[in-house]
């Protein structure tokens, strides 16, 4: 059908009025004005009209067994979901059921408070703050987020390992030890490089990863300043200054916690090399 002017019509206002009242979806207002119910053009004239005279369609259900108008005496006449469903005709133990009538009631906008369920908010947790003490278990998570936005595939190897994560870069697949640290003195963030024997307790002294096993160092200090060192330039060594590694930095993660309360932190974690880093 084509687009058709109000001369044009085979039906008058009242004849549509008369329709919408009689149906309950679009399809029986067309085949109640005697058209085509499966005319998409046809079904927009009818639609127009319709709300030129602001006729009331609320008890239009389309492939629902219940209208709007229906779920809402519903609702306002319910103390509960069940009562709703059951209200509705429908089952008051079919969890899908109660789903698709809370979704539509949220889409109307009703109020179902008094159902024991407000219309959900969606709203940041007030109570959630990131702190650096923290850092150490973030630590992972930082360096594989870093190497994924550098493009990177980047791979969880089965514990045990002498690294954290295996990187896809250009020249091929790479180890790459993570080591974070929230220790300052006087001349800066120091931060632990070595590791401890598996075979010797906790108290043992650090031993210095093997170069040919780990191919980088991925390191976070407590201004979330993050260094990615070749771990050639620096073999043998079981500690490092970071402010000698500059020329390593690659960014920082600064806006996961704020700068304020990581300044906070540096001024009062004053502590040897090794303490609080992994």
């Amino acid at each position: 059908m084509g687009r058709t002017s109000k001369t044009q019509r085979t039906w008058s206002d009242q004849q549509l009025a008369d329709a919408v009242k009689a149906s309950t979806n679009w399809r029986g207002v067309m085949r109640e004005l005697g058209l085509i119910a499966t005319s998409a053009g046809a079904i927009r004239i009818v639609r127009r009209q319709v709300a030129e005279l602001e006729l009331d369609c609320s008890h239009f259900r389309g492939k629902r067994r219940w209208s709007d108008a229906q779920l809402k005496h519903a609702i306002a006449d319910s103390q509960s979901w069940d009562e709703v469903l059951i209200a509705l005709g429908l089952s008051s133990s079919g969890e899908g059921a109660r789903t698709h009538v809370r979704g539509h009631a949220i889409r109307l906008g009703l109020d179902f408070r008094h159902l024991g369920s407000a219309i959900p908010r969606e709203s940041a947790p007030q109570t959630m703050q990131p702190v650096l003490r923290h850092l150490r278990e973030a630590g992972g998570s930082i360096a594989a987020s870093w190497f994924t936005l550098c493009g990177c595939s980047v791979l969880l190897p089965i514990e045990p390992t002498s690294f954290d994560l295996v990187v896809s870069m250009r020249e091929g697949l790479r180890t790459v030890q993570v080591k974070t640290t929230t220790t300052s003195g006087r001349d800066g963030w120091q931060v632990a490089v070595g590791r401890r024997p598996y075979s010797a307790g906790n108290n043992a002294h650090l031993v210095p990863y093997d170069p040919d096993v780990i191919d980088y160092f991925f390191i976070i200090d407590g201004d979330l300043t993050m260094y990615l060192i070749p771990s050639r330039v620096i073999a043998g060594r079981v500690g490092l200054l970071l402010r000698t590694y500059k020329a390593y930095v690659v960014g920082n993660a600064g806006g996961l916690l704020g700068a304020t309360s990581a300044r906070r932190h540096a001024r009062t974690s004053v502590a040897k090399v090794g303490a609080g880093a992994s």
